[in-house]
């Protein structure tokens, strides 16, 4: 019985640890940030112009992730994660060729497609592995290991912008190709490990699986991931240019600011993973949100580094659980409908599109306190939404 055991420990280790890879590899998208940062500083553009990359990416959410949960239901959920996968490889190698406004485009365009592949069918994916009350925070571990890559995102892009060890020409561009390599052993990891998927009672049409947003709660969950990624991308777009406009500082320095949101949001992802075992999500998502809303008040009035800095770890740990909580919520709600469910979630994530645009025409207008006060406005929905969530066994 214990060699059993121990024989059932190692098999379940061998499929979870290339899904786990896989959450890093998601977390490649957040690279937007910082790239987008450093492709205005390059091409001499505007805020609302610089925006428009992290709006790009996201958009592509809002056409192919319903689409993707009708995929899993013909192909299975690994073989949608290994698609998901070759098109974020392919699109990280591009910027090896240049970093032209239109090359940035394709880039950016294909990283979107291949994330809202890989996030409609990945966290379903997990739930073949985990069930239950565990999935909450297996979810938000690899959040945690999704944030990992999302934290060494700018770090690498300095690196390569400021090393004298040869890049090839690449500079800050160095960071697509590392990824790129990353994203090619995560394929051949997946595609070696064998996975048992139920199959779905029925394939599913688009119209079924937009008819789902008819259903309250629903509707409820799809805005707060709307609202969660808005601020995400928001922060890890803004917080730089808020150092900037501030304290005057150069962008090589201020995208530490970037750095700091995502340690923090890395520990609350690794904490989250604990402290989701021991307290009610509801609990731990009210929290979450109240640290938030302190963040944002310390960004509108914060001059110098200490609150500013502040603020920013404040966001980072706040949101860090935000998107477990509202995807395990919608899947468990729904558990004969994972895979259309897990695509509208995913649909939301759309957010990352809306927000980043009315940042940068804010900012524009009104220096970024106006980028801020755009951000605070899905804070509010999320304190609303925290009185809405469910105990679900």
């Amino acid at each position: 019985m214990t060699q059993s055991l121990v024989n059932n420990r190692k098999s379940f280790l061998l499929q979870i640890i290339p899904v786990i890879l896989c959450f890093f590899v998601m977390g490649f998208v957040d690279l937007v940030g910082t790239a987008s940062n450093y492709v205005q500083k390059d091409l001499g553009l505007t805020d609302s112009q610089a925006n428009f990359f992290p709006s790009l990416v996201f958009f592509w959410f809002l056409i192919f992730s319903v689409p993707t949960g009708m995929l899993m239901n013909r192909i299975g959920r690994k073989k949608t994660v290994l698609i998901s996968l070759i098109v974020t490889a392919v699109s990280l190698f591009i910027p090896a060729f240049g970093d032209s406004y239109g090359v940035m485009l394709l880039s950016f365009s294909l990283l979107g497609i291949g994330n809202a592949i890989m996030q409609t069918s990945l966290n379903p994916l997990v739930s073949n592995l985990i069930s239950g009350d565990r999935l909450a925070s297996t979810l938000t571990f690899g959040q945690f290991v999704k944030a990992i890559a999302s934290f060494l995102a700018p770090v690498i892009a300095a690196w390569g912008a400021t090393t004298a060890f040869p890049t090839f020409g690449l500079g800050w561009r160095a960071l697509f190709v590392i990824y790129a390599v990353i994203s090619f052993l995560s394929i051949s990891l997946l595609a070696a490990t064998p996975i048992d998927e139920e199959k779905p009672d029925k394939a599913s049409g688009i119209v079924e699986c937009l008819r789902l947003l008819g259903r309250p709660f629903i509707i409820l969950c799809f805005l707060g991931i709307m609202c969660h990624v808005g601020i995400d991308v928001g922060t890890n777009t803004t917080a730089p240019k808020i150092m900037m406009e501030r304290l005057g500082i150069p962008l090589e320095e201020a995208g530490f600011a970037t750095g700091i949101y995502f340690i923090f949001r890395t520990i609350g992802c690794f904490l989250g993973t604990f402290i989701l075992r021991s307290v009610s999500p509801k609990f731990f998502f009210t929290i979450s949100v109240l640290m938030m809303l302190a963040g944002m008040v310390l960004l509108f009035i914060g001059h110098s580094l200490a609150p500013l800095y502040t603020g920013i770890a404040l966001i980072g740990f706040g949101n860090s659980n935000i998107f477990s909580i509202v995807f395990s919520q919608a899947l468990l709600y729904t558990p004969n409908e994972r895979n259309e469910v897990s695509g509208l979630m995913i649909m939301g994530l759309f957010g990352g599109t809306i927000f980043p645009l009315a940042m940068g025409y804010a900012a524009d207008a009104a220096g970024q306190g106006g980028a801020v006060a755009v951000m605070t406005v899905g804070v509010a929905y999320l304190i609303f939404y925290a009185l809405k969530i469910r105990k679900i066994k």
